[in-house]
């Protein structure tokens, strides 16, 4: 069984570690290890998972796209027809290239607090050790 350090867990469920030691005193989840190395099932960091990903603060609940991301606008790059808009969710990097009518009607600017959603046909995964 896939185990995780607590800090681990928190930067993949996009929490603080105080937030996850918060809910492990609650009793969410249990940990094993000794207090100065405790470490989460891999089962039970999925489940917590979930329950954040279907938090309210998730974003829009209607529609066909299930993967979103809130983040902020970092950068706005337009020119007569397109924008290149980049955006900071949590540690990760989306651009998203939209036409400069819905930038400018959308009135991104570096600060911007977006939902990227993402749609896609095909999704790559890798197993890192």
């Amino acid at each position: 069984m896939t185990e995780y350090r607590l800090a681990e867990a928190a930067d993949l469920l996009g929490v603080s570690d105080d937030t996850l030691r918060r809910w492990q005193q609650q009793g969410r989840f249990s940990t094993t290890g000794s207090p100065g190395v405790a470490t989460i099932a891999g089962a039970d960091l999925a489940r917590l998972a979930v329950e954040v990903a279907d938090s309210p603060d998730r974003g829009p609940s209607t529609g066909s796209t299930r993967n979103r991301l809130r983040g902020i606008v970092t950068k706005v790059t337009k020119d007569t027809v397109m924008a290149q808009v980049e955006v900071a969710c949590g540690p990760y990097r989306v651009v998203s290239l939209i036409s400069r009518e819905a930038a400018d009607d959308l009135e991104l600017e570096p600060g911007s607090l977006v939902w990227a959603s993402v749609k896609s046909t095909n999704v790559s995964l890798e197993v890192t050790q």
